[in-house]
Order: C-alpha cells, then sequence, then structure tokens
C-alpha cells in the first residue's frame, strides 16, 4: 500500500482515512499526489461545498459526427477552452440542419466548460460571450452555477483547484474526466471576494473584445489609405490565359489565373510602391520538426499564429540544436500548411526567443515595419496573393518560402506604416492586460484558501492598480 502515498512523504494511510478521501477507492498513486492532497486539505479548512450542491447539473453535450463548415453552428472545441478564458479566434461550425440534435449543446450565459478528454483536458473557463454557440462532446458544461461561473472557472485552474480536477483523469493514454467526479469536488466558498474575482474576470473579457477591436480597425486604416475599403476585384464566370503564361509560370490550374490576382497586382502596382516580398525579405525560412524536450525554447506551431497575434501559452518546448532559424521579436510569422490556417499571418511580439515547426514561416525584413507587413498579409490584398499560391490538392495545401517571395506588397508611407502599428501594439497590449487580470483572479483564490478573504480582497485590489 505504501506505493499508493509515494507522492505524499508521508506513512501509510488508514483504510478508513484513503476512503473519506476517496470515495471510488482509486488504487494508483498519482490519485494521491502531495499537491492534490494538500490542495484538499486547505479547503476543508475553510467553508466549502460539492460542486453538485452548487450548479443544476453537469451535462456532458451529445455526440455528433463532426463534419464543419465554414459557416453554421458556432461550435466550442476543447482547444478553445484555455485556462480561465475563451479563445475563438480559430472557429469551427456544425451545419445548421444539426440544431435540433445538438440543442442541448447550446451554451448558456453562467455556464462553466471543462475540457474532459484530450491533450488539455481539466482545461476550465467561464461562458460569457454574448454570441449563440454550442459545446462540442470533448467538454463537460456545468449548468446554472449558483455561484459566479468566473470564480468558479478560477477556482478550477487555480494551484489548489487544478490538481483536483487533473486527479480525476481515469484511462491510460487518453484520461478522460466524468461528471460524478467534477460532481463530488469540493469548492471553496467566501463573500464578496466570489463577486470580486467575477467581476476582474468580466474586465479581461472586456478587454479582449477591446483588442479584437482595435486589430481590426489596423486593416481598415491600410485598406483607406488605399481608398480600397469597399472595393472588390471583379470576378468573371469565364477567362482565358495565354500559353506563354502558363509556361512562364509552371501552373496549369485555372485557379492561379483568376483575373482578381491580376487585378489586385494592377492596383498595387499603380501607386509607384509596390516591391515583390522576396526582394525586401532578409529571412524567409520554415521550421523543422522539432525535437521535443522537457526543456528547452517554445514551440510556435500553426494553431499558435492567429490573425496578427502569436499565442504563447501552453506551447511545448524543444531544443533549439538543428533548427534553421529562431524566432525573435518584430518576426513575422506565416502558417504554410493546412486548410483554415495557411496564409495567416502575425508579428512576434513576445521578448523571448522560440522555434517554429514545419508549418510556420518566418519572415524578416528591415525595410517595412513587421506589424505593419504582417497586417498587409491578413488582408483581402494578402490574402488574395496567397490564395493564388497555395499548391497542392484539398487537405494538402502548401504555401513555400519561394512562392511567398513571389506576394506583391505596398511599401506604404512611413506614417500609415506607423497608425497601422500603433492599433496592434494597443491590441497587444489590451490582451496583455486581460491574461495578467485572468493570473491575478486565480491568485486571489488560492490566497484566499491560504490566508483568507480580507488577504485575497487586499492581494486584488493591490493587483489592480498595478495592471
Amino acid at each position: 500500500m505504501t506505493g499508493l502515498l509515494k507522492g505524499l512523504d508521508a506513512s501509510i494511510l488508514p483504510i478508513s482515512r484513503m476512503v473519506e478521501l476517496n470515495p471510488g477507492f482509486r488504487i494508483d498513486a498519482e490519485f494521491f499526489a502531495r499537491p492534490a492532497m494538500e490542495a484538499l486539505e486547505g479547503i476543508r479548512r475553510s467553508r466549502h461545498q460539492p460542486l453538485r450542491d452548487l450548479c443544476a447539473r453537469i451535462q456532458h453535450p451529445v455526440e455528433v459526427k463532426r463534419e464543419y463548415e465554414d459557416d453554421g453552428l458556432l461550435t466550442v472545441m476543447a482547444k478553445n477552452v484555455r485556462s480561465n478564458r475563451i479563445e475563438l479566434s480559430d472557429p469551427r461550425f456544425m451545419p445548421e440542419d444539426l440544431r435540433a440534435t445538438v440543442a442541448r449543446n447550446r451554451l448558456r450565459s453562467g455556464d462553466v466548460l471543462v475540457t474532459r478528454t484530450g491533450a488539455n483536458y481539466g482545461q476550465s473557463a467561464p461562458w460569457k460571450e454574448n454570441t449563440e454557440a454550442f459545446a462540442c462532446a470533448d467538454i463537460l458544461v456545468i449548468r446554472e452555477p449558483t455561484i459566479p461561473n468566473g470564480y468558479l472557472s478560477s477556482f478550477l485552474e487555480c494551484a489548489k483547484g487544478k490538481p483536483l480536477i487533473l486527479r480525476g483523469g481515469y484511462g491510460a493514454g487518453q484520461p478522460h474526466i466524468a461528471p460524478p467526479y467534477l460532481a463530488d469536488m469540493l469548492v471553496p466558498r467566501f463573500g464578496v471576494l466570489e463577486d470580486k474575482v467575477d467581476q476582474v474576470i468580466e474586465r479581461s473579457v472586456q478587454l479582449e473584445s477591446d483588442a479584437a477591436e482595435i486589430s481590426r480597425g489596423a486593416e481598415q486604416i491600410l485598406l483607406s489609405a488605399l481608398n480600397l475599403i469597399d472595393w472588390f476585384p471583379p470576378e468573371p464566370l469565364a477567362f482565358t490565359a495565354p500559353a506563354s503564361a502558363v509556361f512562364a509560370t509552371g501552373r496549369l490550374d485555372a485557379q492561379y489565373f483568376r483575373p482578381l490576382f491580376a487585378d489586385v497586382e494592377e492596383r498595387l502596382n499603380a501607386t509607384g510602391r509596390a516591391a515583390e516580398l522576396g526582394s525586401i525579405l532578409t529571412t524567409n525560412a520554415r521550421g523543422r520538426q522539432p525535437v521535443y524536450d522537457d526543456a528547452g525554447l517554445p514551440v510556435i506551431n500553426s494553431k499558435h499564429v492567429r490573425t496578427n497575434r502569436v499565442i504563447l501559452s501552453d506551447n511545448r518546448t524543444a531544443v533549439e540544436n538543428g533548427s534553421p532559424v529562431v524566432i525573435g521579436n518584430g518576426d513575422v510569422l506565416l502558417n504554410g500548411t493546412g486548410v483554415g490556417t495557411i496564409g495567416r499571418a502575425a508579428p512576434y511580439l513576445h521578448t523571448n526567443p522560440a522555434l517554429p515547426d514545419n508549418h510556420v514561416t518566418v519572415l524578416r525584413t528591415e525595410r517595412l515595419d513587421p506589424v505593419y507587413l504582417a497586417v498587409f498579409l491578413n488582408s483581402p490584398l494578402g490574402q488574395w496573393q496567397i490564395e493564388r499560391h497555395i499548391r497542392g490538392s484539398s487537405g494538402q495545401i502548401e504555401l513555400y518560402p519561394n512562392d511567398i517571395a513571389r506576394i506583391v506588397i505596398w511599401d506604404a508611407p512611413d506614417e500609415v506604416q506607423l497608425s497601422v502599428r500603433s492599433a496592434i501594439m494597443s491590441a497587444f497590449q489590451s490582451e496583455r492586460r486581460a491574461k495578467q487580470l485572468l493570473e491575478a483572479a486565480k491568485q486571489a483564490v488560492e490566497v484566499a484558501i491560504e490566508n483568507g478573504e480580507q488577504a485575497a480582497m487586499a492581494f486584488l485590489a493591490q493587483a489592480e492598480e498595478t495592471i
């Protein structure tokens, strides 16, 4: 029995005590690891209630065949549930005709989402979005909690709640969390702190929304400077291309010769400030498959490169040795593969270096502001050209560095580039503050469990002053 308690560094627990701590009588050592046991003891010293008494039910959404489309019913996937926040910049949609089938999966204000399986099982976040969405079957939904959902999520994600969630995972290789286990979890109860933590989460959500709106405004600055805000190139039903152009480009697909692509280039060339990317880049290199390790630099893959922003959280790490390029502050990252992700670009605004995997291309230039370059590539002017240079068939599409070099960009006047940069940097700062508030909310719950509610309120007040 001593093997069960290797995480405790303590003597053997009596059977009665093990049953009290473990009604299901798990016999694996991980269930009794020190972080979970210490968290449980701390919670028991405070006023607490089982989660089942604090919500209407814990619901497992109905499973449906996963055929996602470009629009339809917004579906929240496990990958969208991050630590104490919902990340929807890479949305998926179920067909509209599944609405009746997945009616029970519809999310409601106040819900808390917990990933039940997969690589990031045990992640929790409050649902505070003002949009219709449906949970997928990889998520458990805590319905109608009687305590603020921002507080509940902050507890589940803090250093006291997280170990208790993770210890509930069962199954080798692909852990799952069952609703009855969550229902038995003990939740510490406080007074005004619960509402205060929820208010901090609300402020964080608003800052995230502000950041997204500011980021969209950066593209409008660019298109307005070119007088192209309401412009769309012609799309004739039929068109031709000379044989000489086919032989010169080495492309036989009609997609490459669509008139809109030529029209975009003509408009950019008419500015007198057009240039091919290859002529201004000092680095245009795709990463290699990383050698993953427990230590090293964070790895950036295609899911981390979103429109005008790079997500740097929960990244795997890898050794630098053998990588053709190391990502640094001011680089532009461009996704080079994958339907739905190919062509997304973002400036790397973080200070710590990182490594690209073999689906991400690193662009570096001294001629253009990198933030402006990323916004241009994400604008319709950039995306239409990226669409032209994609190679391969459905599911296996690629955007190679040689083709990236042929994209025509607008070398905008300095004042335009600076205006675009200012907008994106403002969005970056808003997002940074939003993440800091999320962390402060989690830490406040930890402080309350360890030192009481008054100490937690003082901690939050100080944190809000400095963020």
